[in-house]
């Protein structure tokens, strides 16, 4: 029996690399503005006029439910109540 083993859950359930990528950024992203809108003792209602959005995808975001949003709506989120991405860190693979 072979075992694989994963360093992170998008990698093991993802179709492709790019969407294991894709996926932990959003999940990143998700967790940020749930903490900040938690920090912030923030209802629904008001987060979502917060972060430009309804109060249906503040429910979503909630949930969890990162395959709602892309990374740009992500963004654009954060940026319309004031958050800011101040670092970005990338690494490359391991020399074999």
């Amino acid at each position: 029996m072979n075992i694989q083993t994963f360093d992170n859950v998008w990698d093991a359930i993802s179709e492709t690399p790019e969407q294991a990528e894709n996926m932990k950024l959003r999940a990143e992203l998700v967790g940020r503005l749930n903490s900040w809108i938690k920090r912030n003792g923030l209802n629904q209602a008001t987060a979502a006029a917060a972060l430009g959005v309804s109060q249906p995808r503040v429910s979503e975001l909630a949930g969890g439910r990162i395959n709602c949003f892309s990374i740009d709506k992500l963004v654009s989120m954060m940026a319309h109540a004031g958050l800011h991405i101040t670092s970005i860190e990338i690494s490359e693979p391991e020399a074999a």
